[in-house]
């Protein structure tokens, strides 16, 4: 399809299922990365990514300018990240579930064939801290390194899904790449001289 994304919310709004799902290939690496950040568990994002456009389709005709839907979308991701959190908050309190933490435990002493764990913890340790930082950064460069090297996206899809010219593009992942690698440093050599 060539349409605008304008006319494909319009017709959308009128229950136009196929511009709704090219919508969600146009936005589906965007939601994605934004899931990502929130969630930190690529797992949990796809979980988002799909109650994110489960909830869209179910609500767009709420969307009163189309030209504005891509901020709308990530509001509602923003709502299901709430959502999310509160469910997994109620099911940590529900009573009764007393069998449940110790079954838990057991599962996780039982061998696989996972990386040496000692290893595995020092990756998940350094891909958080990568995260928080991330997480820490401007929006301008968040949105452009995590799309790129967490979703995967090429200049293209990048510049077209942020309004970017592929000189600002570029010049956004420098800068930023830049200034994530340095604040890495920065933490890394902190904890050296704290050890």
């Amino acid at each position: 399809m060539s349409d605008s994304d304008e006319a494909l919310v319009i017709k959308s709004r009128g229950g136009d299922r196929a511009a709704f799902e090219e919508l969600v290939r146009r936005t589906a690496r965007l939601v994605y990365t934004r899931a990502y950040l929130e969630a930190g568990d690529p797992h949990r994002a796809e979980d988002l990514v799909q109650e994110t456009f489960l909830i869209a389709w179910r609500s767009i005709r709420q969307v009163k300018e189309p030209s504005g839907f891509r901020p709308w979308l990530l509001s509602v991701l923003h709502s299901a990240v709430i959502d999310s959190v509160r469910r997994e908050n109620r099911r940590k309190r529900k009573p009764g579930d007393s069998n449940a933490p110790a079954f838990n435990d057991a599962m996780l002493r039982v061998a696989d064939s996972a990386p040496d764990p000692v290893k595995s913890a020092e990756q998940r340790e350094q891909r958080e801290h990568a995260l928080s930082i991330l997480r820490s950064m401007p929006e301008e460069y968040r949105q452009v390194l995590t799309l790129r090297y967490l979703a995967g996206a090429d200049y293209e899809t990048i510049a077209r899904q942020l309004a970017l010219t592929n000189g600002s593009l570029r010049g956004l992942l420098h800068r930023g790449l830049a200034m994530l690698r340095s604040q890495m440093e920065q933490t890394m050599s902190a904890s050296e001289k704290s050890s």
